[in-house]
């Protein structure tokens, strides 16, 4: 077992005082089996009342309340985590999934329906194009293994690159352009597992990597894929690896823009400055 503290700051600065809108909020790390969440405080200033509940993906979500006009606005998260994640390796797939091409059971089709959505021709004209390029259809090849060989050729064959601008870059976009962020390397092995025919969503969190030192000070993305037999299990195309116990997950879904760790909105002058700072340690 690993413990992990994780301190993540937000400041927006506003032109002017404003009236300040309800603020979603994801930043509790999702417990299961292998993460316990050992201690964890949010508060924001101005103060808020805040409203807990667990969306459809079963995301911990706060909604902060505002009562009070303000000029600058501090959302400051601090948690200490366990992390039991040691072996991302130490997983049974189903006998049936085992070997790609597979088919999920019709009970699992029904749930994961949403996850596998294609994306438009093009792009799956683009992404089939570009799996081929490391891949071919009449290679016989474990499933694990071929997604694995996704995740470390875009490591390998695309730039890192910080984005400060919000959204996600579609996987289009990421190949055309040869770089992309985090969230963008997500989004495109997403998009090529679901061209496999395979469940996939987006993972928004954080990652101990003190050797990134272009990393530090940011949240992280990565993907997961439903393995039968294994369940969701996480893959890194920004480091080339599977997800293990450096990464720490906050919330999944579906869609990447559906996750950011802070939403909101405010009434007043126009013009604002946001800042955030993440320090993931071992503990």
């Amino acid at each position: 077992m690993q413990r992990y503290k994780i301190i993540h700051r937000t400041y927006y600065n506003y032109s002017g005082e404003v009236t300040l809108g309800p603020h979603t909020l994801l930043l509790r790390p999702r417990e299961d089996h292998e993460l316990r969440i050992e201690s964890f405080a949010l508060k924001t200033t101005p103060l808020s009342t805040l409203h807990w509940h667990r969306d459809v993906e079963d995301n911990s979500v706060a909604i902060a309340n505002f009562d009070v006009p303000a000029s600058q606005l501090v959302i400051d998260s601090e948690v200490i985590i366990q992390q039991y994640n040691e072996a991302p390796l130490d997983f049974m797939v189903a006998d049936y999934a085992i070997v790609y091409p597979f088919a999920y059971q019709p009970d699992d089709q029904v749930l994961l329906f949403p996850y596998m959505a294609l994306p438009g021709q093009e792009t799956i004209d683009m992404l089939n194009k570009w799996i081929a390029t490391f891949w071919q259809a009449s290679e016989r090849i474990q499933t694990y293994t071929l997604l694995q060989r996704v995740a470390v050729h875009i490591y390998k064959t695309l730039s890192y690159q910080v984005r400060e601008e919000p959204g996600v870059q579609t996987a289009r976009q990421t190949l055309s352009c040869g770089t992309g962020s985090c969230r963008d390397f997500a989004m495109l092995f997403m998009e090529a597992a679901r061209c496999l025919g395979l469940a996939a969503r987006f993972v928004s969190g954080y990652l101990h990597a003190p050797l990134m030192s272009h990393v530090i000070g940011t949240t992280h993305a990565w993907a997961e894929v439903y393995l039968p037999g294994a369940g969701w299990k996480g893959f890194d195309p920004t480091i080339g690896e599977m997800a293990g116990t450096d990464h720490i997950a906050v919330a999944v879904a579906r869609l990447p823009e559906s996750v950011p760790p802070v939403a909101g909105s405010f009434v007043g002058a126009s013009g604002s400055v946001l800042d955030v700072g993440v320090w993931v340690s071992k503990c």
